[in-house]
C-alpha cells in the first residue's frame, strides 16, 4: 500500500497546485513557475546537496534523460497549467488532464512494452470516464460545447510533458538519489527558465508579488507540488511503473470537486458523486489486476 498512499498525496498535492495557481492568475505564467521553483530550491538546498554532490558523476554520465526529465517534469508541465489557466476555465483542464493517464499507458505499452491486461483497459477507460464525468457534471455530450480556445492548447504541452517524464523517471530514476535530483532538476529549471522570466519582466513589467495572499500560494507551490508531490511521485513510478501511477493522476477532477465543496462552499451533484466513483473503481482495477484476478479465480 505504500507507493498507493504516495499516490493519494501526490494527487492532493497537485488538486491544490491547481486551485493555488487558478488563484494567483492575475500573475504572469513564467512568474509563477519561476517563483514557486525558488522556493523549492531553498528548501532542496539543505537537504538535498550532500547526496547530489555525491551523485556528480552519475549525472554527468545519465545527463541526457536528466535533461529530459528536468524539461518536461520540473521546467515545463507546470509552466504550460499556468499558462493555460490564463486562458481557459479550470473545467477545460480538468477535462484535459484525464488524458495523462491515457497518454502514459500508451506511450508505457508502445515505448516500454508494458503489458496490458484487458482489466486494465476496462479499469482505463472507466477511470477516464468518471473523470470526465465529474468535470462535466454528467453531462458528457456536452463536451465539445466548453468554448476550447489557446488555453486548451498550452494544456497540451502540458499532457506531453507529463508523459513522458513518467517514460523516462521508470526508466532511469533508480539510478538517481531522490533528494539530490529533484534538487538538481530544480536548479537547472531556474536555468532554463531564467531568460524566459526576464523577456516576461521586460515586456509586461516586473509584477507586484509581495502581499500575504501571494506570498502564502508561492511557499505551498515551493513546497508541496515542486518537491514533496515530485518527490513521492518518482518513488512510486519506480515501483509500480508509469501507467499505474499515472491512473491516480484521474483522481485530480475528484479531490478538486470534495475541495471546492469543503473550502469553496459549492454544490455536488450526484452525477459528479457516480463520476467520483467510477474513477476509483478504474484505478483500483487498473493498480491491482493479478489481485482482482486471484479473487476472481478463487
Amino acid at each position: 500500500m505504500y507507493p498507493y498512499i504516495l499516490l493519494i498525496l501526490v494527487v492532493i498535492f497537485y488538486g491544490g497546485n491547481i486551485l493555488t495557481g487558478k488563484a494567483l492568475n492575475d500573475l504572469p505564467p513564467f512568474t509563477i513557475a519561476y517563483l514557486r521553483l525558488v522556493i523549492a530550491f531553498i528548501f532542496l538546498l539543505p537537504v538535498g546537496y550532500k547526496s547530489a554532490r555525491k551523485a556528480k558523476p552519475v549525472f554527468f554520465k545519465y545527463y541526457k534523460p536528466l535533461l529530459v526529465m528536468t524539461v518536461t517534469g520540473v521546467a515545463f508541465f507546470n509552466t504550460f497549467i499556468y499558462a493555460s489557466l490564463q486562458f481557459t476555465t479550470a473545467t477545460n483542464v480538468s477535462v484535459l488532464e484525464t488524458l495523462i493517464p491515457v497518454l502514459t499507458v500508451v506511450l508505457s505499452w508502445a515505448i516500454l512494452k508494458e503489458h496490458l491486461s484487458a482489466l486494465q483497459v476496462v479499469g482505463i477507460a472507466l477511470s477516464l470516464l468518471g473523470a470526465l464525468g465529474v468535470v462535466m457534471n454528467g453531462n458528457l455530450f456536452n463536451l465539445a460545447d466548453l468554448g476550447w480556445n489557446i488555453g486548451d492548447g498550452i494544456m497540451v504541452g502540458a499532457i506531453i510533458c507529463w508523459a513522458v517524464y513518467s517514460l523516462v523517471v521508470k526508466q532511469v530514476m533508480s539510478m538517481f538519489p531522490p533528494l539530490g535530483t529533484i534538487l538538481v532538476m530544480t536548479g537547472l529549471s531556474l536555468v532554463i527558465l531564467f531568460p524566459f522570466i526576464t523577456v516576461e519582466w521586460l515586456v509586461y513589467g516586473i509584477p507586484s508579488i509581495w502581499n500575504l495572499s501571494n506570498i502564502l500560494g508561492f511557499l505551498y507551490l515551493g513546497i508541496f507540488p515542486s518537491f514533496i508531490a515530485l518527490l513521492f511521485y518518482n518513488t512510486a513510478v519506480e515501483r509500480l511503473g508509469a501507467s499505474k501511477a499515472s491512473v491516480f493522476l484521474n483522481l485530480l477532477p475528484v479531490v478538486t470537486m470534495t475541495g471546492a465543496y469543503f473550502w469553496l462552499g459549492e454544490k455536488v451533484s450526484v452525477a459528479q458523486v457516480t463520476g467520483a466513483l467510477l474513477v476509483i473503481l478504474g484505478v483500483v482495477m487498473t493498480t491491482q489486476p493479478k489481485v482482482l484476478k486471484r479473487k476472481i479465480s478463487e
